[in-house]
């Protein structure tokens, strides 16, 4: 879930499939592959799409569909910073951190007796820790290299455009989906969709959305070609929608000073209301297609700055409805805040886990928000109180914090 809309590459594809043969996907999550298992051998699911080796002992017991990928194992490290590593031999004597009790720590051991020793080995523990997090520290400097999932390892690059994740450091496995060998007639039709699909720009647009448009706050694709005129702002505005601001958050009485939606039009489009996100978010203020389609408004319409602004205030009031039990105004505006940024699911999420291991539910700072962090963790985000999956909290964190800053910026300024 992103924003409350099913998303996922994955999930995408497999609604392709459903779509193209005029089938309802339904989707039953799972917190493991044992459980993912059992999902497919009771009947529970007729299909798995977490990709999956096919394996020879795999192959005994599933039919393996679908459209298949070749995915390995790759050294993460960064294009900006030390000479690039290009073979696995110069990696001996330097330092490579991986997460103890992990395929990462098996293969770093078995490729340091390949190269004859040397490579320095940083086997590290922790319950909190993940791969992506090493991927996030190597990208800011903090360690130098890490081994990830080739896909991973992609899907982070749009993320940190600094990292190199071009060497290879063990053999590709074939993955596809899976369904129970007895379900032959599923089987066919599947394949006979994965042969035609890489031909498809359906399937190319999803490729692109995932593993090469950027997903970095300092980077956005535009809807319209033609260049943005330079707009003379006037001393004193933030912004040429400065009085599209005033007079809907007078209109429908936002409760907070203008600069509010300012300060989130900043963070979500720069001002430019022609943006059209990797997540499909559009417009000035960053609404979601389904989101418009609550409140009335079409995708097209999304692009508007005046029903972009106006769909984002309900929203916003839609949100700050969902915590009464959040009294202190300033929480309750940081509740809203993080439940525009990541959809209202992460955030109920994150509270039970506060009131679950000792938090505060109603406190963001330190409480709430250090368990929106740990909704990347499957420890976390597979909890029985949890119910919208995995989350790159980091994120909704820092677009709280930076908005909330600059709302106070904006309103010092006026």
């Amino acid at each position: 879930m992103y924003k409350d809309e099913e998303m996922g590459y994955e999930y995408e594809l497999a609604k392709l499939l459903a779509d193209s043969l005029g089938l309802t996907l339904v989707v039953e999550v799972v917190p493991n592959d044992e459980a993912l298992y059992a999902a497919v051998d009771t009947g529970l699911v007729d299909m798995a799409i977490t990709p999956q080796a096919a394996t020879f002992k795999g192959k005994q017991k599933y039919l393996f569909v679908g459209p298949e990928e070749i995915s390995g194992q790759v050294l993460v490290q960064r294009s900006d910073g030390n000479p690039r590593i290009t073979k696995v031999t110069d990696l001996i004597g330097k330092p490579v951190t991986v997460m103890a009790h992990t395929r990462y720590a098996d293969r770093l051991q078995h490729l340091n007796e390949e190269v004859g020793g040397g490579i320095d080995s940083l086997i590290l523990s922790g319950d909190t820790l993940t791969t992506e997090d090493l991927i996030t520290q190597v990208a800011k400097g903090e360690i130098d290299y890490t081994f990830a999932d080739e896909q991973l390892a992609r899907l982070a690059r749009t993320y940190y455009r600094n990292i190199d994740i071009s060497l290879k450091v063990g053999f590709g496995q074939r993955l596809q989906w899976i369904v129970r060998k007895d379900n032959h007639c599923l089987a066919r039709w599947v394949n006979r969709w994965g042969e035609s699909i890489p031909d498809k720009e359906s399937y190319r647009a999803i490729q692109k959305r995932y593993f090469e448009m950027s997903k970095s706050d300092d980077e956005v694709e535009e809807e319209q070609s033609a260049p943005r005129p330079r707009i003379k702002l006037r001393k004193g505005s933030i912004s040429q929608y400065d009085t599209i601001f005033k007079h809907y958050a007078e209109e429908f009485r936002l409760g907070w000073s203008w600069h509010l939606l300012a300060s989130i039009a900043y963070h979500e489009s720069r001002f430019n209301a022609g943006i059209v996100g990797w997540s499909g978010a559009r417009g000035l203020m960053g609404i979601m297609p389904r989101t418009g389609r609550r409140f009335g408004a079409d995708k097209q319409e999304l692009l508007d700055p005046e029903v972009s602004v106006r769909v984002s205030i309900r929203c916003l009031l839609a949100f700050k409805n969902e915590f009464p039990d959040v009294t202190d105004p300033e929480e309750k505006l940081k509740f809203t805040l993080a439940a525009y940024n990541a959809g209202s699911g992460h955030v109920a999420d994150a509270r039970r886990l506060a009131a679950k291991y000792g938090g505060n539910p109603n406190v963001w700072d330190n409480n709430v928000e250090a368990y929106i962090r740990l909704k990347k963790d499957p420890n976390y985000y597979n909890d029985p109180v949890c119910r919208s999956g995995y989350l790159r909290g980091a994120e909704t964190i820092n677009y709280v914090r930076s908005v909330m800053a600059r709302y106070q910026a904006y309103k010092q300024k006026d």
